[in-house]
């Protein structure tokens, strides 16, 4: 008999992991406690890299139906100074895949397809060890018992503390979400602006970026250093009085930057916080995590990277499996998954010291690290 498999998300690691194992003919369950697939916005864009995002949709199968609808375009990153002043303009090839851009909402959609998602399936507690093997306690007074539940319910999973008992920590540097909508017809200097990519500006222990969505959408974040409390006596969905002590933290930026905030639809505050940078634990016969739920980092681009890759490596694991040892499956791909993780997990939190940092030359440092000209 196979396994009895659940996977708890249905984020881009939960659904990369069902549409592998489904690409295999392998049963498996998604509990996802959105009672729907658009019940939450589905956030900003994503670049996905050639041996990361990428290599994780071709062991699915969806590779080509990415390359159609992901834009290239995308990676161009521009860098400015406060004042305004042009440091860096990046454009990418015509030719350029190694991470093009596509929006959340379109991966969700596209790794979606034909899985059978049990939505508004929220879940309180997992319990490893019982007689009929692991149980799933749910939001509505249910149980189920599964051979395997993979937690790859994010930032603050209910599955995690099944396996460990460390949660995620305030780095002391918060973001600040907003957006613009049809850019290029009512804001078309700031279009401009942006470019087909995305803008950044760094000043003393602040950043703001704006990074272009398909279809004249573009998402503003403005990050900075503060107290996990600083907007105590703020209203954050009053939407002028977050726009203007917005405006007061970048006053002095250049006209057209602030702009970027000055046009922001509502704003979202989003702090960011990570799991320690080695987080490990003693294995759990039974129950497993992926991603977030795994490895919080701090927002730089690797994070859904590697869900996805981990999601399609334990998949293809437990289908090379059988109904052979599927514990041993389990426990040597966490030992890959912790091994990649901790790397990454140095490098984002090292990215995020110097994109929010006192000296805004640390920033362009880093950009030229990474993409030089």
């Amino acid at each position: 008999m196979r396994h009895r498999i659940a996977v708890v998300g249905g984020g881009p690691a939960g659904l990369t992991f069902a549409r592998v194992l489904h690409r295999h003919d392998h049963p498996f369950t998604v509990l996802e406690r959105a009672p729907s697939p658009d019940a939450r916005p589905p956030g900003g864009t994503l670049d996905l890299h050639e041996g990361l995002g990428q290599f994780a949709l071709d062991k699915a199968g969806l590779l080509a139906e990415f390359q159609a609808l992901s834009r290239p375009e995308g990676q161009a990153m521009r860098i400015l100074d406060p004042d305004g002043t042009v440091l860096r303009d990046w454009r990418p090839r015509p030719d350029d895949l190694a991470n093009p851009e596509i929006d959340r909402g379109q991966l969700r959609d596209l790794l979606l397809g034909p899985l059978a998602v049990q939505w508004g399936r929220g879940v309180t507690q997992v319990v490893p060890g019982t007689r009929d093997g692991v149980r799933v306690d749910f939001a509505d007074g249910r149980q189920e018992a599964f051979d395997l539940v993979v937690g790859a319910d994010g930032a603050w999973s209910r599955v995690r503390p099944a396996v460990s008992s460390v949660t995620p920590h305030y780095t002391g540097v918060t973001s600040v979400e907003t957006s613009l909508d049809d850019v290029d017809t009512r804001h078309p200097d700031l279009a401009r602006l942006i470019g087909d990519g995305s803008l950044s500006v760094y000043g003393v222990n602040r950043s703001l970026t704006a990074q272009r969505n398909s279809g004249g959408h573009v998402k503003v974040y403005a990050k900075f250093r503060a107290p996990l409390d600083w907007h105590t006596n703020l209203d954050l969905d009053d939407v002028e009085a977050a726009r203007s002590s917005l405006l007061a933290l970048f006053d002095g930026w250049a006209a057209p930057v602030l702009d970027l905030l000055r046009h922001g639809a509502a704003f979202v505050h989003r702090p960011i916080h990570v799991l320690p940078v080695s987080h490990t634990w003693t294995h759990v016969p039974g129950v497993t995590l992926l991603g977030d739920a795994a490895h919080l980092m701090p927002p730089l681009g690797a994070g859904a990277n590697l869900a996805m890759l981990e999601g399609a490596e334990l998949a293809e694991s437990i289908a090379a499996a059988g109904s052979g040892d599927l514990d041993k499956a389990v426990r040597a791909f966490e030992e890959r998954m912790w091994a990649r993780a901790g790397r990454w997990a140095k490098i984002t939190a090292a990215g995020l010291e110097r994109l929010v940092s006192p000296d805004p030359a640390e920033a362009v440092a880093l950009f030229d690290q990474v993409q030089p000209s």
